[in-house]
């Protein structure tokens, strides 16, 4: 048996840490600025084309007094929150999304369109050095690949149950990623941001125009558009379940690691 130590290392590198808070930043900027360009047309459609006049299988709407959220044939009353709500100076909007939640937070689609666009070449260009960077570094081999044993239903269920346990959360830190962890960041990373880059490209008409291929891929620019808007909204779940367990797991030393890069014992 031998009497050396584990050894420590850190837990988070600098290109992780980097690309962490300006991925936080851009997807914020990025979230607030897609809800004011949404808000030139709160429908969703599937297929090439999309109007008024044709089926939106989600729509934010309102009258002269209520807003509602439309799923299908589903309507919500969202009053008071969506589609007809009451700004800072008691006028009744009837905005989908409100002042509050968008960038501007004035109604103006050429300014949405401008954050949106510079922010989303940043977050495009820092996930790709990103991607390089985590296979020259084995980061993705090292913390993120999954073993096959980890994809069996048991070991997802054993983590699952570990991540509603308190003492099982406060101590997550300090470990290394289990394979709820490992499912969630390698989807989120390699699954739902590219989805939203290359579903972005193909609403743009001048990318359209270069790489007609992207709308076929997604069965059409409608499509892309619901697409877009679906991962969009996977990615604002996922940052808040991310967020909770942060807190729970006490947020000094995660934000910490993420500020400095921690250290991580290995056994």
């Amino acid at each position: 048996m031998s009497d050396e130590k584990p050894a420590n290392r850190r837990r988070h590198g600098l290109t992780t840490r980097l690309w962490h808070w300006t991925n936080a930043l851009c997807l914020l900027v990025l979230l607030m600025s897609g809800l004011t360009i949404f808000n030139a047309h709160p429908r969703l459609y599937w297929g090439e084309y999309g109007s008024n006049h044709d089926y939106a299988w989600m729509a934010v709407g309102s009258g002269e007094t209520f807003g509602y959220l439309r799923f299908g044939e589903t309507r919500i009353e969202t009053t008071g929150v969506l589609g007809n709500w009451e700004d800072d100076q008691g006028r009744t909007q009837t905005w989908a999304f409100p002042g509050w939640a968008t960038i501007p937070s004035y109604y103006s689609l050429a300014d949405g369109r401008r954050w949106h666009f510079f922010f989303a070449w940043i977050f495009s260009i820092g996930l790709t050095l990103f991607m390089i960077r985590s296979f020259w570094n084995r980061h993705v081999q090292r913390d993120l690949h999954i073993g096959r044993k980890e994809w069996s239903p048991l070991a997802l269920w054993r983590s699952f149950r570990q991540h509603t346990k308190f003492t099982e959360v406060r101590q997550s830190p300090d470990k290394p990623y289990n394979s709820i962890q490992k499912v969630s960041y390698v989807g989120v990373i390699f699954i739902l941001l590219p989805l939203m880059i290359f579903t972005g490209l193909a609403m743009s008409p001048a990318m359209d125009a270069n790489w007609p291929f992207l709308t076929d891929i997604f069965g059409g620019r409608q499509s892309a558009r619901s697409i877009h808007f679906i991962a969009a909204f996977s990615l604002v779940l996922f940052f808040v379940i991310h967020l909770l367990m942060v807190i729970l797991s006490g947020p000094i030393r995660p934000i910490k690691a993420m500020l400095t890069g921690g250290e991580r014992r290995e056994e």
